[in-house]
């Protein structure tokens, strides 16, 4: 079975890759397609954007489509200044990985040096029977303003978030300290729902 992920980060399709070949499931991605959409992704939330993403997909190819998108809010931070669904848009301006990291490092030091961060994750299914979604959050972490040398392409943000469990950055965790941590936040039900729903 083909599913197509409604993405360009590479990153967010090797976490999927592996277990759906190991279930049948052929996962591709909009590089792998001859076109690529103009979506303004103007949700008001994760799930929004998810859902903008996926059916805009689904409809162009008529292939299972998986939307995703993630929201950051920062404790610290005042309304104005939640990056939201904007995490990597700035200003009008998409940000790289280490114009991310930059940007974010001077949000720690203009607030404190340490910020209270939490991720909002939604994911959307569009297929035949229609849509389906499914939300997590992730917010036991904080951001400092001394980047880790490792980098996680795609997740520029692993480099600047402390995992207060293991006293560790969150791009430096062992294999077995990510099992751990997944548990704990629920990760592997994003992986079931979306093999429950994909068919």
């Amino acid at each position: 079975m083909k599913v197509l992920f409604a993405t360009t980060n590479q990153a967010k399709v090797l976490k999927y890759k592996k277990v759906f070949e190991e279930n049948g499931i052929e996962l591709i991605t909009i590089k792998d397609l001859d076109f690529r959409l103009d979506i303004e992704e103007n949700g008001k939330n994760a799930i929004e954007n998810a859902y903008i993403k996926a059916k805009a997909y689904y409809n162009a190819t008529h292939i299972p489509t998986i939307g995703m998108d993630n929201n950051l809010f920062i404790k610290e931070l005042p309304k104005d200044k939640q990056p939201g669904t904007y995490v990597r848009r700035v200003n009008g301006k998409e940000l790289t990985d280490d114009e991310m990291i930059a940007y974010y490092i001077d949000l720690v030091k203009e607030y404190g040096g340490r910020l209270t961060a939490k991720w909002v994750y939604g994911i959307v299914i569009c297929n035949d029977k229609g849509s389906k979604e499914f939300s997590w959050s992730k917010d036991h972490f904080y951001f400092i303003d001394k980047p880790s040398k490792k980098r996680n392409p795609g997740y520029p943000l692993d480099s600047i978030s402390i995992i207060p469990e293991f006293d560790k950055y969150l791009v430096e965790l062992s294999e077995e300290e990510k099992i751990t941590l997944n548990k704990k936040d629920c990760i592997a039900d994003d992986i079931q729902f979306i093999l429950d729903n994909i068919k």
